[in-house]
């Protein structure tokens, strides 16, 4: 079992950064690809990015590819999501997820493990 608790989120303005951090429990953190996805109320969520087991391949989705990077430390059983250059659409509710093998995925129903999500607000 791997529990994932979101932290980071926060209002800022367009233009702006933050950092999310998802912290998890369970000696198998480190073999796990990771995902950060989002969710808009009354739309389905969406991916954003996603890594392996180890940091060597990220995927990132059209809409935030060049201005987000997903990151891990296994030594400190976290994922990264750095946001740079924030815009009002990136406004959402931010899950942390773990996928049950090393390799990353777009996919969220290959995610076996979900956070309760961060909510993030970006103003104009």
């Amino acid at each position: 079992q791997v529990q994932l608790v979101e932290s980071g989120g926060g209002l800022m303005q367009a233009g702006g950064s933050l950092k999310l951090s998802c912290a998890a429990s369970g000696r198998t953190f480190s073999n796990y690809g990771m995902g950060w996805f989002r969710q808009v109320p009354g739309e389905e969520r969406e991916f954003a990015a996603a890594i392996n087991w180890n940091g060597g391949v990220t995927y990132y989705a059209d809409s935030v590819k060049g201005r987000f990077t997903i990151s891990r430390d296994n030594a400190k059983n976290t994922v990264y999501l750095q946001m740079n250059s924030l815009k009002p659409e990136d406004t959402a509710v931010y899950y942390c997820a773990a996928t049950g093998v090393a390799a990353a995925r777009s996919n969220e129903h290959k995610y076996n493990y979900w956070g309760q999500g961060t909510q993030v607000t970006v103003s104009s």
